[in-house]
């Protein structure tokens, strides 16, 4: 903390705050807090330190949303403690490996898939809009294991940004939940794979401890704030921020893909 001026701390927290609104309604808050500690941190430390700060600060928000959730909006808790702790060690798994894969090899993959959903979104007004009427078979609940607990795990383990919405669209898909169902069921498995990357991260060393009481404060507010607003409002408003935030998103990955 002593070598982070108290305006540069700020900003920082109000950065988390906002963080932690858009991870409790829809995922992606990483587009907002990554770039921010990148930015802020002293630059005698390496990028490691702001993905481990990262993972402590989104733990907390994510642990707060996911109560949130499970008390206001219609969640199987036992679906979405399985789904955790398959994710918890995929992203450890990308954790281990986040230094041997190129992001700039993935960037135009995700983007390509981002575009796609967005799309598919916009085509279809009733995306998530409501529950199935039957169950999903098996077949459907083995690929949503394989897509949302090992891939979107690994990815953030690997990566991390746009964790949460990969997730909301995968249980939308496959488990044919609601939006609101699959954002509440989305924070359970992101405390997963937030605690597999921290494991890796903290055993390393890359935590600012000095820092992460003050932003997991603020991350917390607004992951609380956005987890009432999302159960308040419903699919609607849930849909709304899932388009503008894919949308930022690739926005952000081009960016860093061909102008950075």
């Amino acid at each position: 903390m002593s070598d982070i001026s108290l305006t540069v701390a700020v900003a920082l927290c109000i950065t988390a705050f906002l963080a932690g609104w858009i991870d409790a309604v829809v995922g992606g808050g990483g587009l907002v807090q990554l770039p921010a500690l990148l930015i802020g941190l002293p630059a005698h430390l390496p990028p490691t330190y702001a993905l481990g700060t990262t993972k402590v600060v989104s733990l907390c928000g994510t642990v707060v949303s996911a109560v949130t959730y499970a008390r206001r909006a219609p969640l199987d808790v036992s679906v979405a403690l399985r789904f955790s702790a398959v994710a918890l060690a995929s992203a450890a798994g990308g954790a281990l490996f986040a230094s041997a894969v190129s992001e700039e090899v993935l960037q135009p993959v995700i983007m390509v898939v981002l575009l796609g959903v967005a799309v598919f979104v916009v085509v279809r007004p009733r995306f998530g809009a409501a529950v199935a009427a039957e169950a999903p078979s098996r077949r459907r609940r083995a690929a949503a294991v394989l897509v949302a607990g090992v891939g979107v795990g690994f990815y953030d383990g690997l990566i991390g940004p746009g964790t949460g919405t990969f997730l909301v669209i995968a249980l939308v898909t496959l488990m044919r939940m609601s939006l609101l169902t699959a954002s509440a069921t989305a924070k359970v498995v992101n405390v997963g794979t937030n605690v597999g990357g921290l494991l890796v991260f903290a055993a390393d060393g890359a935590v600012l401890w000095g820092l992460v009481p003050f932003m997991a404060a603020f991350n917390m507010a607004g992951s609380w704030t956005g987890a009432r607003m999302a159960v308040k409002r419903g699919n609607g408003f849930v849909r709304v921020v899932l388009l503008v935030v894919v949308t930022a998103l690739v926005a952000r990955l081009a960016y860093d893909q061909w102008w950075a």
